[in-house]
Formats: structure tokens, sequence, C-alpha cells
């Protein structure tokens, strides 16, 4: 009798195992710690929209095991109690048994992050890079293991940063597809210092709408308000923004920007986001004029500011930058910026004075070039033509120097070391590798 009322509620040639693989996957819900039975709860809701009773998802050791196994396969340095990945595995058990303890009795405390500056490919420009410890490291991908999906599954089908299964491309393929549709006028937005303005306040209202557990709202608290320690020497208490560096960042990020995400679609804007770097298509001034005071009036009751310079309203042909690419007049080109960085990656591994022979100079940087070219191959072809040619004048002018002439690889030198050798000694063509990916579209 059971059986058959449970089968008559199943839809005739349904396959709930493979529903519920496509939803997880769609979520980002790992089957470690989301079950087929909570996995049945977010897709029809739990009793009054909230979620409680997370805190044992969090802190049972599966948890702690999976997304310790996570963070080791990231990589990355110790942070400030200068504990390395290699000698937290060494006492993995005992380290995260005793973690485990500290969850459940609620005695774990994180500690500040590790503030760093690391030089920009390119210049001498440097940019703050946030290290937690391995341990909070830890903790925070088990929380993000927990929550993710409760907040991914309300997120804007056109936000494609940092979430399951989406990334630049797909971004970069939607703009691409609204510029043929005839969406000829862009809101070019900047969000100025936007992971440092995150309000904290706002931020949590928004978690405690859909969680109610309060050792998981006590642990997010609590990384929202660590202090920084710069090069180990100055504590820094942060009162607004999130952590970044930290592996909960990007979803508190995504959260705090997904009404904006919503408000947008349902006026009928066209916005397409990856984190907090955004373009909203319109086929009209006045849509795109709409968009722009839309996105002003909802950012300042937010306590974000977009940038006054870098924010403003173009149309196709004028061009606009998005991801790394600038989309102009129809065409997609690599824009100045991701180019020094690429030269300033190459440079100094094609120094005159490099030891090394000349095939393992080539074998050195085939690995940027060809993961370069996997991100821009869509990019315009002469892109690839000037690349190729800068490259090569850097190793001619290595090869110039070992048979003691001075200057840059250039004239004679084109006779002397053709592009043919180059070749024959492996070197990765950018332009060759553009024409074969178009001819087998």
């Amino acid at each position: 009798m059971t059986r058959e009322k449970t089968a008559s509620k199943v839809p005739p040639g349904a396959n709930p195992d493979a529903e519920n693989a496509e939803l997880r996957e769609r979520l980002g819900a790992d089957p470690l710690v989301w079950t087929d039975a909570m996995l049945a709860a977010l897709k029809s809701g739990v009793k009054g929209g909230k979620w409680f009773s997370l805190k044992d998802k969090v802190y049972r050791r599966r948890t702690l095991l999976r997304a310790w196994h996570i963070v080791n396969g990231r990589g990355g340095s110790g942070g400030v109690d200068r504990l390395s990945l290699k000698q937290y595995e060494s006492q993995l058990d005992q380290r995260l048994a005793s973690l485990e303890g500290k969850l459940k009795t609620g005695r774990y405390e994180p500690k500040p992050v590790k503030r760093v500056f690391i030089p920009k490919p390119g210049g001498k420009e440097k940019r703050p890079l946030g290290i937690p410890t391995v341990e909070d490291r830890i903790v925070q991908t088990a929380l993000q293991l927990v929550i993710g999906p409760i907040f991914e599954i309300g997120f804007n089908a056109h936000s494609y940063g940092f979430r399951p299964k989406r990334g630049c491309k797909d971004a970069l393929r939607e703009v691409g597809g609204l510029l043929r549709k005839g969406h000829e006028w862009i809101v070019d937005a900047d969000l100025k210092s936007y992971f440092d303005t995150i309000d904290h306040g706002k931020l949590m209202s928004l978690v405690r709408a859909k969680v109610a557990d309060g050792l998981v709202l006590d642990l997010l608290e609590s990384y929202l308000k660590q202090g920084l320690i710069n090069e180990l020497k100055e504590w820094e208490p942060t009162e607004k923004g999130t952590p970044q560096g930290a592996v909960i960042s990007p979803l508190l990020a995504n959260l705090y920007l997904n009404e904006l995400d919503h408000l947008l679609r349902d006026r009928g804007h066209e916005m397409i986001r990856y984190a907090d770097d955004f373009v909203i298509l319109s086929r009209t001034r006045e849509e795109a004029e709409d968009a722009l005071e839309l996105t002003r009036q909802w950012t300042d009751g937010r306590g974000l500011v977009l940038h006054p310079e870098k924010t403003r309203l173009v149309t196709h042909r004028e061009g606009f930058e998005f991801l790394g690419y600038r989309f102009e007049n129809g065409n997609r080109y690599v824009r100045q910026k991701s180019l020094t960085k690429l030269r300033g990656t190459l440079r100094p591994k094609t120094k005159r004075t490099k030891g090394k022979s000349m095939k393992a100079i080539i074998e050195d940087i085939n690995p940027v070039l060809i993961g370069w070219f996997g991100y821009y191959k869509h990019a315009h072809k002469n892109t690839f033509v000037w690349m190729d040619g800068w490259v090569r004048m850097r190793l001619r002018s290595i090869l110039r120097k070992r048979h003691g002439r001075k200057g840059r690889g250039r004239g004679l030198d084109h006779h002397r070391y053709p592009n043919k050798y180059f070749a024959e000694m492996g070197l990765f063509s950018l332009e060759r590798a553009h024409r074969e990916a178009c001819q087998s579209r």
C-alpha cells in the first residue's frame, strides 16, 4: 500500500537519482555533506524559509576531512601561525579531531589574516594578498560546503563569478550574444573597492534570512571581523568588507550583489556579472540610462560606490572592457592591461642573460603561452601575430647576445634565426593555434 502511494507521486519516466545528480552539480552540493533528504528540503523549501541545525554538518569529521582535501589541493602558504599544509598533514587525524572538538564546544576562534604585498605582473605596483591560516581555510571551506547550496539556489542565472559550473567564458559568451542581437548601449560599471566596502550588518541580515544556526552565524561574523597582520608586524581590525583571500568571501560577495542582479533582471535589463565586475547591455540609450540610475540608487542604499571616473555609458563602437577583453565595433580584442601582464610574466623567463639552453627556455615559456591562449583564443587574430613576433624577438635577442652582438633581435637576425627555427625547437605559436581553432569551428 505504501509503495503504491509513493510510486504514484513519481511522474512516469522520471529518474529521481538523475535529477538529484543534476541539482547537486548545478548547486555544488557535495554528496559527503548534502544528503538526499537535505537536497529534497532544499528543493521543496524548509519551514519558515530558514535552515536550523547546520552546525553538526560543519564540524562533523567527514566534512572537515573533505574540506582539508580541497584546501590541500589548492595549495598555498601558511598564515600567521606559520603552519604549512605539509606540517598540518603530518598530524592530520589529531588536528582534525581537535578542530572538531573546538567547533563543537564553541572554543574555536579564527586567527588574524596575514597580509602580504605581491608585485603586479608587468609593473612596479604591488597588491595586497590575505593569507588565512590552514585551519581557518579548512573551517571556511567546511562552511562553504554546508551553506553554499542554500544561497546558490537563489542566485541569478546571469551571475558567473565563483559559482559551480560557471566561469568567465560563459559570461563573455553571453555578452557576445547580446551584442550580436543589437544591444548597442553598454553601462560599463565599476564598483570602487567593492570587497572593502561591504556593510557587515547588511550582509549578515541577508545571511540570517536563510540561516538561523547560531554557530554558523557566529563563525561568519568572526571571519568578517578578522583582523589583519601586515607582514607579521602590525594588527588592524576590520570593520567593513569581506576578507580578500578568504575561502568564504566570494560566496558572501555574490550574496551581497544578488539583490541587484534580480532587480535589474526584473526591470528587463541585461546585466552580466562576474564577482564585482559587471556590464549592462541595452538596445537604446534611454534603457541604458535607466539601468545606470537603478544601479546607482541601489548601490547608494547599500553603502557601495560606483567609481565616478570608471563608470560610464558607451556604445559598442566606442568599446568597453570586460574580463580581460576589449569589445569594440563587433570585434573582441585582448585589453592592453592583459597584454602587459603577459609580457611581464614572460620577461624574466626570456632575459638575454638567461643561462638555459634555447630548448629549455622554450619549454619554460610554452605553458604560459598555451594557458594564455586557452583564455584569449577568441580575440582578433592580429593580437596573436603581434605577440608571436614579440616572443621571437625576445628569443632572438638571447641568441644575439650569445654571439657577442648588442641590441634586440631584429633585422638580419630574422634570416639567421627564422620563424621556422623556433617552430622546429617546439615554440608554441599563438597565430597557428588560433588559425587551427578557427578551422575546427
